[in-house]
Formats: C-alpha cells, structure tokens, sequence
C-alpha cells in the first residue's frame, strides 16, 4: 500500500512521528480490526482508531441507542434515538473518515458467529468493549482459538481495567488465567454492567481511548503496555497501577491438556 497525496495530508500529524512514520500508517491502512461493543467504551475507541486510518473496521452491537446511553456514549446523538447502534456508529465513522472501509454487524456477538466470522477473513485485532462478563469469556475464548489478539477494557463505577493478549503466541496467558469462570456467573441471568451499578462517562473514554491506543501501537509493532498485565486505572484519583499476570497453570481455557 502507497499512501495518497489526501492520506498523507490527512494523516500527517500522526507519519511525522518517528514511531509511526510512512511504514506505519500503512500497516494502519491495511489493517482490519474488529469491535464488539459499541457503547461507552466502543464509542471513543472507534473513533480514535477510524481517526487514525484503520482500513477496515468491523461494529457489532444489537442494541439501540436510547436516552440513558448519550451520558457516555459519545457517538451517538439525541436524534438517534432508537436506532440501531452498530448503523448509526458506521455512519458517523465513514462521515469522519470517508477513507476507511466500515461494517456493521446488527446483532449480538455468540460464541459459533465470532467463530465463523474470524475464521472466513483474517483479523489483526479484536477490541473487547462489551460490558457483560459472560460475553467477555466469550471473546477470549474465541480470540485464543483463531490466534487473534485482544485488547479488552471495562470501567465500573470510577474504575477501569485495561489488559491485552497477543494469541498469535503460543504461550500467552489469557483472560480467563486472571478471572476464571465460575458456575455462578455462567448461571446469572444478569451480570453486573453499567446499566445495574452506574459508571462516570469520563472513565469510559479513558478506558476505550487506552484500547485505541493499544491497538496502534499493536499494528505499528509498537510495545503495549498492557500486554499480559492487567492496567488499573483510578477516576477519582487519576492514579494508574499495574499488575503482571501469575503463571495459570490450572486455567480451564489455556492451561496444559492433562
């Protein structure tokens, strides 16, 4: 891929630095990146990434927009109400960036959907920005077996966590050495998200802005600070910490085959 005359003007800010530069955003323009969840943390990461000339972004979400949801979910607009979200954040990424390729995919992600769409077209990245736990063991699971990387987010009240995993490598950890699933939270019929326990907007655009971030600096080669450690970020203080994540060796979904 040969960057235009437009691409280059467009993009300039981001090819002067020494850590993108031409070569980079190229590997940008031919990446395809997939997005479940497209709420108060979807909303900024799309941006950025659609922003920064992602080639082909891919939006999942069944939901739509409702009045509760423009607190913190900073794609959409009063007059969308109703609509559906995935729609609404395809039109506004392409009036953004009209250079981009972006789908949207009406409906909520499952285990055999996530399945047959990374396995018929090869995927550089999958951002996790779903609110529920059951769907977030989903993804991990799916993203270890087709060995596509993963960068996942989600903020409670003033708290955020951030951790990414490179399945391409063999020994990686995975979300499930950090919290395994339980049969408790399999049988809930709700788990707690934003909607049960209430979140601060701009939390969530920390948080999804960080998803962003990761995500290009994961296309560019760049190291990721989130990398098989789980980032915890404070609202109310601004205060960042890091945990690395312990050898798992008992993990139900990468742990050795007995």
């Amino acid at each position: 891929m040969v960057l235009s005359r437009k691409q280059l003007q467009r993009y300039s800010r981001q090819i002067m630095l020494p850590q993108i530069g031409e070569a980079g955003q190229e590997k940008l323009g031919a990446a395809r990146v997939l997005i479940v969840g497209l709420g108060g943390l979807g909303s900024p990461a799309a941006l950025y990434l659609a922003a920064a000339g992602i080639g082909e972004l891919h939006l999942v979400d069944g939901d739509t927009v409702e009045i509760s949801n423009l607190q913190r979910q900073v794609l959409y607009k009063t007059n969308h109400r109703d609509k559906e979200k995935a729609q609404v954040a395809a039109q506004q990424l392409t009036a953004a960036n009209p250079e981009i390729r972006v789908h949207a995919h009406t409906r909520m992600a499952d285990e055999a959907w996530l399945t047959s769409l990374l396995s018929q077209q090869p995927f550089d990245l999958v951002l996790d920005c779903t609110d529920n736990l059951n769907i977030r063991h989903t993804i991990n699971r799916v993203c270890r077996a087709q060995k596509v990387p993963v960068v996942m987010a989600s903020v409670r009240g003033f708290s955020g966590q951030l951790v990414s995993f490179d399945f391409r490598s063999a020994t990686s950890p995975c979300y499930a050495c950090l919290f395994p699933p339980t049969a408790e939270q399999r049988d809930l019929p709700e788990v707690e998200n934003c909607s049960t326990v209430g979140v601060i907007g701009p939390a969530l655009g920390m948080m999804g802005s960080a998803q962003a971030l990761e995500a290009i600096k994961l296309i560019t080669g760049l190291p990721l600070s989130s990398l098989n450690r789980l980032q915890l970020f404070e609202a109310a203080t601004l205060e960042w910490r890091a945990l690395v994540l312990p050898e798992n060796r008992h993990c139900p979904v990468c742990g050795p085959a007995e």
